[in-house]
């Protein structure tokens, strides 16, 4: 087991009585706080503020008014999808943010922040975030303890594919050879064909898919920790915001995926009004393993769509989940 910290509801309200509790957590991955047995009438301990994700476990059926980042219910569906007990379910991703937990604790604050900034501004907030980690030691460790990447690919004149019939404006993701790995050029042009849509109102809907088997396998690895400069490349990923521009789009915006859905093969999708999934497609966001946060927009395109909490889940296990999962959750909105 982790270093986690497992508090019954009587520890939380005694520690947080002292003025500097959540100090005292800055070395601490996880905290869970076992509400199963609170038999005790009163405020909550407020542990908004920990400086790590924080953990509640509860009954079956039980809700909680506890400032927590997630909930484990006893029999839910959601901690189904980690197997085993609740205790079992909870050590997993305790276990995941001590592996990383400079990431994990980043990613818990930040969820707590996005959903109630706008879109823009959330973006902005990841962002810098994002920025901060790539000059982390995890990410860092990451790095050094991978396979020597492919060399990335010469300038590919299309990345991504336009056709437009009418009113809408089909727009494919073309890197099939690489599983449609989301690079600068890919960015740059999906920025461009938003462009298109967002400047002309007679584009009355706006489709995006990808060519191949894969969707999206997220951020092509041939980029990664090339850039000698995060803070510019916040600068850089802000101004060429793909979630931004298919945010604004949202309304006229379906995304059709299928096959492998990974990172920003997840977090840009659910910017849109609309998902349609295919049969079999599968979602799974891997950034925490790599000293990460999702840092293509999903901190703040999935709160919406999911919840802060589910989006946690998600990102914090490395899970993967099915077409019928993200169905249920309301990642997509048909699978066909």
């Amino acid at each position: 087991m982790s270093d986690a910290l497992w508090w019954t509801a009587e520890d939380a309200r005694r520690v947080t009585a002292d003025p500097t509790w959540a100090e005292a957590l800055l070395d601490v991955p996880a905290l869970v706080v076992d509400l199963r047995d609170d038999q005790e009438v009163g405020e909550p301990a407020p542990l908004r503020h920990a400086s790590c994700p924080v953990i509640a476990l509860v009954p079956g059926g039980a809700e909680t008014s506890w400032p927590v980042d997630l909930v484990l219910a006893a029999g839910s569906p959601d901690a189904a999808l980690l197997g085993g007990s609740l205790e079992e379910a909870a050590s997993i991703l305790t276990d995941r943010a001590a592996a990383n937990p400079t990431a994990a604790a980043t990613l818990a604050r930040l969820l707590r922040l996005t959903p109630a900034l706008e879109v823009g501004d959330a973006l902005e907030v990841e962002s810098v975030a994002y920025s901060m980690l790539l000059a982390g030691e995890e990410f860092r460790r990451w790095l050094a303890e991978r396979p020597a990447p492919r060399p990335p690919a010469d300038a590919e004149a299309d990345a991504v594919r336009t056709d437009r019939q009418g009113g809408t404006l089909h727009v494919t993701l073309n890197r099939p050879q690489v599983h449609n790995a989301f690079n600068a050029a890919m960015r740059d042009a999906l920025v461009e064909a938003c462009a298109v849509a967002i400047a002309d109102w007679s584009v009355g809907t706006v489709v995006i898919d990808g060519n191949g088997p894969t969707f999206c396998s997220g951020g092509d690895l041939a980029e990664f920790g090339t850039t000698d400069d995060p803070a510019r490349a916040h600068l850089v990923r802000t101004a060429r915001s793909v979630g931004a521009s298919m945010h604004r789009l949202r309304d006229r915006l379906t995304v059709r995926v299928h096959g492998s859905c990974i990172g920003a093969g997840v977090e840009l999708p659910a910017f849109a009004r609309r998902v349609v999934a295919a049969t079999g497609t599968t979602f799974r966001l891997p950034e925490v393993g790599m000293g990460l946060i999702p840092g293509a927009g999903g901190t703040v395109s999935l709160p919406r769509r999911v919840g802060s909490a589910r989006t946690l889940l998600l990102a914090l296990s490395g899970l993967e989940i099915g077409a019928d999962e993200a169905l249920r959750w309301g990642l997509v909105d048909t699978v066909e």
